[in-house]
């Protein structure tokens, strides 16, 4: 089993160029999976079996979307051992996934992202920290970039002219995201006052280059000062934007490139947030509501 699941890992990094972090967690679920065979051979793992583990999935009261997880990684698993003749047959084929458990994401209202923001400030104009930290969070929202990407983002992605950021998304995907006036004025404001030279885009107290958690403890420190509703978090970030550019007309292709997602299916979520817009919006506005 370990040897084919050397040769999956390595047919994700080489041929479909996914990120290390994606490959991981690959990984993960596959030796979680062998750990269930008990030395069992791969050619004799059937439909039963594939149940079992199904069944054992659950019993660990994992989240449905969890255990939908582990299962599309089998599904890729078997598909590459039968694409390239290391098995027969797919014994996943008749296996059904569980429905998806449906959570709308939450997100924050216009006025509540101006307030946290707006909460980030610095004493004076040599206050690094607060420039940094107001940097960080004009330019998330104004991006709608994933935690990571904000912080994998070097100086030399930002074009100060153009007003367009160069972003290194899911699976090494490069896209183009614009970012706005009043993000660009504090990102400059902040690399004038930076002490260290660094090609990191955003750096921690150390002068390195700021990782995920420091970029949410940001976050949870504003969401704090600003005294912004339970529930939200670093990613509420991602959700607000989204939801405000559809409130205000984007269309939903436009919407799915600037989050940079593979299937449009995945931005849809974003129209279920609107509901309440429209349903708003018709109660003032029609005659009979």
């Amino acid at each position: 089993m370990e040897r084919y699941i050397e040769k999956f890992t390595r047919y994700l990094e080489v041929e479909k160029n996914y990120s290390s972090h994606t490959v991981l967690n690959y990984r993960l679920d596959l030796e979680d999976f062998k750990k269930f065979l008990r030395g069992i051979d791969l050619e004799k793992i059937d439909y039963l079996t594939l149940r079992k583990y199904l069944a054992l999935l659950k019993e660990r009261n994992l989240r449905m979307r969890t255990v939908g997880r582990h299962l599309s990684t089998l599904r890729s698993f078997f598909k590459f051992l039968t694409r390239d003749g290391y098995l027969k047959a797919n014994p996943i084929l008749m296996l059904s996934s569980p429905k998806p458990e449906k959570h709308l994401p939450s997100f924050m209202t216009e006025q509540e992202v101006a307030r946290l923001i707006e909460s980030a400030f610095a004493k004076d104009e040599k206050d690094e920290r607060g420039l940094r930290d107001r940097a960080v969070l004009e330019t998330f929202y104004s991006t709608g970039v994933r935690i990571s990407e904000l912080a994998g983002l070097n100086v030399e992605d930002i074009d100060f002219i153009g007003g367009i950021a160069k972003v290194m998304g899911k699976g090494k995907k490069e896209r183009i995201a614009p970012i706005g006036d009043a993000a660009i004025l504090c990102i400059r404001k902040y690399l004038e006052r930076r002490k260290r030279d660094s090609d990191a885009l955003f750096l921690n107290k150390s002068g390195k280059r700021i990782s995920v958690r420091g970029i949410r403890d940001i976050v949870k420190k504003y969401i704090l000062r600003a005294g912004i509703k339970q529930g939200v978090s670093a990613h509420t970030f991602r959700h607000s934007f989204a939801t405000h550019l559809l409130n205000r007309g984007a269309d939903l292709r436009t919407v799915q490139e600037l989050l940079g997602h593979a299937n449009l299916s995945t931005t849809q979520i974003y129209t279920h947030l609107t509901t309440e817009k429209l349903k708003s919006v018709y109660d003032k506005a029609h005659p009979r509501a």
